[in-house]
């Protein structure tokens, strides 16, 4: 694009900057609509950024917002962002979730599509929590043609899901948005595991965000779990949520408190996969670390991983059987 002179794009470019655009947010929104550069700042972009900032959008959200749909700079504010808003507010009911959804959303979207896919949902049943997170989280979903949202849907209805739960609609994203390429690549993760084809339908059922996960957090979670704790791989699938959880922060100090506990013989071989790993902190801390804290002091440590589990005198080398692994 020429111009016949650099005073207007030098004042773009400047109103950008003093709201907080980096210099790849600006290159991202001028890749995508170099028509902005020919944009009047104060007549036509200050009042959209205005409107932004009176719903709660904050600096960084506005550069978020705007370098990730920069349509909204080349579009009326009258015509779009403010039917968008209006749209959003009816469902979401707060300019907080509004902003949130706002902060999600990467491409043009057409508002006749919103209110189809919305209107589908309900009928469906599908609660307005369910909707809400989706709008929220994933908004690409629900401004999509109607007949390609349905597809994933159907998909669902057929394994049994109910809409009135929030697995419903995640089960949906799946399906949405993974080809059967990756599906199958996912589904080879699992089966490296020995899983039957009923356990893995297990797991998505259960917990279909389980199907999105990386190989190498899979992986790295059920060598964990299998060789370095003892428990089979079909327990873990009967409770697949605990392979979302954090390796780092939640499987390894909870499963050393366990490991010790184990070793001095202070726990029975049947511990739960379960008991270890869902039950919340406060819970865990009473049943493994409290209880025993006179027998082993070190616990605590152990559990908040102030010191090497290797120079408490404990760790992790050698396998071992966990019994009991019928029951989670």
């Amino acid at each position: 694009m020429r111009f016949e002179t650099p005073e207007r794009p030098d004042l773009v470019l400047r109103l950008l900057r003093e709201h907080g655009f980096t210099n790849s947010d600006i290159s991202r929104i001028v890749k995508s609509r170099p028509q902005v550069l020919l944009a009047h700042p104060k007549n036509t972009l200050m009042p959209k950024f205005e409107f932004l900032r009176s719903i709660g959008v904050s600096t960084s959200g506005l550069s978020i917002i705007v370098s990730r749909n920069p349509f909204l700079l080349t579009q009326s504010i009258e015509q779009h962002l403010i039917p968008l808003y209006d749209f959003l507010k009816s469902v979401l009911v707060t300019d907080e979730k509004v902003v949130t959804a706002l902060k999600h959303m990467k491409r043009n979207f057409k508002l006749n599509s919103f209110s189809n896919n919305l209107a589908f949902l309900r009928g469906l049943g599908v609660p307005q929590s369910s909707i809400s997170y989706l709008l929220t989280q994933h908004p690409f979903v629900m401004f999509q043609e109607v007949g390609k949202l349905a597809e994933g849907v159907n998909k669902v209805m057929k394994l049994g899901f109910d809409p009135s739960k929030i697995m419903f609609v995640e089960a949906v994203l799946v399906f949405y948005t993974m080809t059967q390429k990756i599906w199958e690549h996912k589904m080879g993760v699992y089966r490296r595991w020995a899983l039957s084809e009923d356990e893995i339908w297990l797991i998505f059922r259960k917990h279909p965000i389980c199907m999105t996960l990386s190989e190498k957090n899979v992986m790295g979670t059920m060598d964990f779990l299998v060789f370095k704790m003892g428990w089979q791989p079909a327990a873990v699938a009967r409770v697949p949520v605990v392979l979302c959880y954090s390796l780092e922060r939640r499987i390894m100090p909870r499963c050393s408190v366990v490991r010790v506990l184990l070793l001095k013989g202070l726990i029975k071989a049947d511990i739960h996969l379960s008991s270890v790993l869902i039950s919340s902190e406060k819970l865990f801390l009473e049943r493994f670390v409290i209880k025993y804290q006179e027998n082993v002091p070190q616990l605590l440590d152990i559990f908040q991983r102030k010191g090497d589990l290797k120079e408490l005198g404990f760790d992790f080398d050698g396998n071992f059987k966990i019994s009991g692994l019928g029951n989670v």
